[in-house]
């Protein structure tokens, strides 16, 4: 789990799937930035920030966020769940990971992933991701003015969004 902080601007990547609320946790003790951004499920745990910390002055590039996380884990049915409740662990598998996750990765997923966004936030989602949903971004652009989603011809990875990052970040910083 990695967090890089440059000029005044918060990045997350290769976040940690165990502890969602840690992540929160750090981000709230962060001060003095102007920029977050977060992919997938460092998306999410951007987006839980903001929702925290409604006094902050600062912007939400998110790509391909994890919203909706708890709705839709891996699409297992309701008996799948209740032996990942009772066995206390289940193991993810995905791009070339391995991961034990805890029940507790679920607990906090059921709190946490529809938080409201209160910042200037742009969303660049792919058209063709095939982990999150872009039904979940549309979503969430859809109830808040405060933000505005980027639709492009890109799968989870989103690759073909870096050489756009550039005037995605200087659309929203003068927002």
């Amino acid at each position: 789990s990695e967090m890089c902080i440059r000029d005044r601007m918060l990045i997350l990547h290769d976040l940690d799937h165990q502890d969602l609320e840690c992540k929160d946790n750090c981000l709230l003790k962060i001060h003095d930035f102007d920029l977050v951004i977060g992919s997938s499920m460092g998306g999410l745990a951007a987006a839980n920030a903001s929702s925290m910390r409604r006094d902050s002055d600062f912007r939400l590039l998110l790509i391909a966020p994890a919203f909706g996380l708890s709705d839709s884990w891996e699409g297992l049915s309701e008996d799948e769940l209740a032996d990942w409740k009772n066995s206390g662990v289940r193991t993810y598998r995905g791009f070339e990971l391995e991961i034990d996750l805890d029940w507790s990765f679920m607990e906090a997923a059921e709190s946490m992933s529809w938080p409201e966004v209160a910042h200037h936030t742009t969303i660049v989602h792919g058209s063709k991701d095939d982990v999150v949903s872009l039904s979940v971004s549309e979503t969430v652009s859809s109830i808040s003015e405060m933000v505005e989603l980027v639709v492009i011809d890109d799968g989870h990875r989103m690759k073909k969004c870096l050489p756009k990052l550039e005037s995605l970040v200087s659309d929203l910083m003068s927002r």
